[in-house]
C-alpha cells in the first residue's frame, strides 16, 4: 500500500508516540527496522502517520521498545483501531484539514478546555457572529466558502449536546467579550447565547475580567483536548496564519501551567454570568 499523501493530525499523532517510544528505549530508526527485519522506510512511515497501523501492531512495537506504561499503550492501540469516518468527512476537499481535523479532536476528546483572549470560543458561537469574524478576517474567502466555514463551525457544536456530551470549560477574557465582531446587536446576541448554553450542565464558562493584577495568559488563545490517557492530551493553537496541533510532553506542561493561570483568577460560573449580564447592558 502507498503511503498516505495527507495523514490527519490523529493518524500523525499516533506516528509521533510510536516515535516517542521508540526514542525512550534509545534504538534509532535504523537499528529498529533491522531488529523488527523491516527496510527502514517503513519505520519513518510509520512514525510520520503515512503509514497507518493496527493496536495489535501498536503493542507489538510497544512491547519491542519495552514499554511498560500499560495504560498508555492500551490507549494508544484504541487509538490506531479506531476507523470512526465522522460527520466532518464531508468537508473534505471542501475547507482546509486542520478544520476537519479539530473536529476529529473534539469528537474524540474526553473533556474539552478553551482560553480565549480575544473572541467567544469557536464552540459558543452564533452563525452571524462566526460570519463576522470570517468576512473580517485577514483570509479573503467567498461567500461561498464563509458560508461552508460556518455550517461547519455549528455542526462541530454536536459534542456539547445529545445523550453523552462532551464536558466543556471555557475561560475567556473580558477582551473576547467586548471586541466587536460585526455590529453591537450581533455581539448582544452572541453574549446571550452564552447564558443560554451556560444552562447546559455540560457547559462551564468563567470570565477573566480586565481588573485582575498580574494576570499570566500572555494573550495566547488555545484548546485542550483530553485525551484518554494524559500522554494522549491535545492542545490546538491559533498562530495569524495557521492552526497548531501540540503532543509534546513539555508543550503539554506549559499549556496547561497557561489554563491553570488563567483559572486561579477567573470568576466563578454564577459570577461569570452576571458579569456577561453586565457586559450586555453596557453595549
Amino acid at each position: 500500500m502507498p503511503p498516505r499523501g495527507q495523514p490527519t493530525a490523529r493518524q500523525t499523532r499516533i506516528g509521533a508516540e510510536l516515535r516517542k517510544l521508540r526514542e525512550a528505549s534509545g534504538m534509532t530508526s535504523a537499528q529498529a527496522a533491522a531488529s523488527l527485519g523491516w527496510e527502514r522506510p517503513r519505520v519513518s512511515h510509520i512514525e510520520s502517520g503515512r503509514h497507518g497501523v493496527s493496536g495489535e501492531r501498536v503493542r507489538h512495537l510497544a512491547a519491542h521498545y519495552s514499554a511498560r506504561d500499560t495504560a498508555y499503550v492500551d490507549a494508544l492501540a484504541r487509538m490506531a483501531d479506531d476507523h470512526t469516518k465522522g460527520w466532518w468527512t464531508a468537508y473534505k476537499g471542501v475547507l482546509p484539514p486542520t478544520m476537519l481535523d479539530i473536529s476529529e479532536m473534539e469528537h474524540h476528546a474526553a473533556y474539552l478546555q478553551s482560553m480565549q483572549m480575544l473572541a467567544v470560543p469557536g464552540l459558543l458561537q452564533t452563525p452571524d457572529y462566526a460570519r463576522s469574524i470570517f468576512v473580517n478576517g485577514s483570509c479573503q474567502l467567498s461567500p461561498n466558502l464563509i458560508e461552508q466555514h460556518i455550517e461547519h463551525r455549528m455542526a462541530r457544536r454536536r459534542v456539547l449536546s445529545g445523550t453523552n456530551p462532551t464536558p466543556f470549560t471555557a475561560v475567556v477574557h473580558e477582551a473576547g467579550l467586548r471586541m466587536r465582531y460585526g455590529s453591537r446587536d450581533i455581539v448582544r446576541s452572541q453574549l446571550r447565547h452564552l447564558l443560554e448554553v451556560h444552562e447546559n450542565p455540560s457547559v462551564t464558562i468563567r470570565v477573566v475580567p480586565f481588573d485582575i493584577d498580574a494576570f499570566h495568559g500572555y494573550a495566547q488563545s488555545l484548546l485542550h483536548a483530553g485525551g484518554p490517557v494524559p500522554q494522549l492530551d491535545t492542545i490546538q493553537i491559533d498562530n495569524a496564519y495557521s492552526l497548531d496541533f501540540l503532543s509534546a510532553d513539555s508543550q503539554l506542561a506549559q499549556c496547561r501551567t497557561l489554563i491553570e493561570r488563567a483559572s486561579a483568577v477567573a470568576l466563578t460560573p454564577v459570577q461569570s454570568n452576571d458579569f456577561i449580564h453586565k457586559v450586555i447592558q453596557e453595549l
